[in-house]
């Protein structure tokens, strides 16, 4: 990355930075634009240039996640099929107490979490980076189908994988919003993963691979992290 490119990562992290701080203080729909330009100390403009909406203020951390599912399918190691690759994808996350699982219990990501899904402004803005998400991932696993699957395959298996991650995500947030602290909801976290990817593995099985330039959905044996339970 460039120094002007560098530069202007500073400047959007910034004005983020500036802006949470200001909706976790006084609520979103208290804090206007101006004051967020005011506290970042660049104008309106500037600001507009940076996030197009106010909503984007808070859910670009959203969009740093946005292509990373399909990231993942894309740069996977040979021999590895999607779903492993993002079933092991999803166990690191875990692992690292990545705020994207759900599995975080620092102070900041609770109080992040709780202001992102008390607004409806910002749930549905986070919707639509979801669904983003989801369109990219369906363009990975399309490559990787190849050309003779059925162009609606691709798109099934990209949301239902997107909503995978956000159930597994939700269920962790909920569970340390109830008391629970990362260490000791991981366990559960890991078996659910567990589980999930395998009802995915199982779902998708009759996904044949197709007959020239394609790969299989589904692989062998799970991630290390624990078998998959069969219930």
């Amino acid at each position: 990355m460039g120094l002007r490119e560098r530069k202007k990562q500073r400047t959007r992290e910034t004005i983020s930075e500036a802006a949470i701080a200001l909706f976790l203080e006084h609520g979103f729909d208290q804090v206007s634009v101006a004051d967020v330009a005011a506290a970042a100390e660049v104008s309106k403009p500037t600001l507009f240039r940076y996030f197009p909406t106010k909503e984007d203020l808070v859910v670009q951390r959203f969009a740093d996640h946005q292509d990373e599912s399909a990231e993942v399918v894309r740069n996977r190691p040979a021999g590895v099929s999607p779903l492993d690759a993002l079933h092991r994808h999803f166990l690191d996350g875990l692992e690292a107490g990545d705020p994207i699982t759900g599995l975080s219990d620092h102070e900041g990501v609770l109080a992040f979490h709780r202001l992102v899904y008390s607004t409806p402004g910002l749930v549905a803005r986070s919707a639509q980076y979801l669904a983003r998400a989801e369109e990219e991932l369906a363009r990975a696993l399309a490559d990787t189908l190849g050309e003779e699957s059925r162009e609606v395959t691709s798109r099934l298996l990209a949301g239902q994988l997107v909503a995978t991650q956000r159930i597994l995500a939700s269920t962790n947030w909920q569970r340390i919003v109830d008391g629970g602290s990362a260490e000791d909801v991981r366990p559960e976290a890991v078996a659910d993963a567990n589980h999930a990817f395998a009802l995915l593995s199982r779902g998708t099985a009759a996904i044949a691979p197709p007959g020239a330039g394609g790969a299989s959905i589904t692989g062998g044996a799970p991630p290390t992290g624990g078998a998959p339970p069969t219930g």
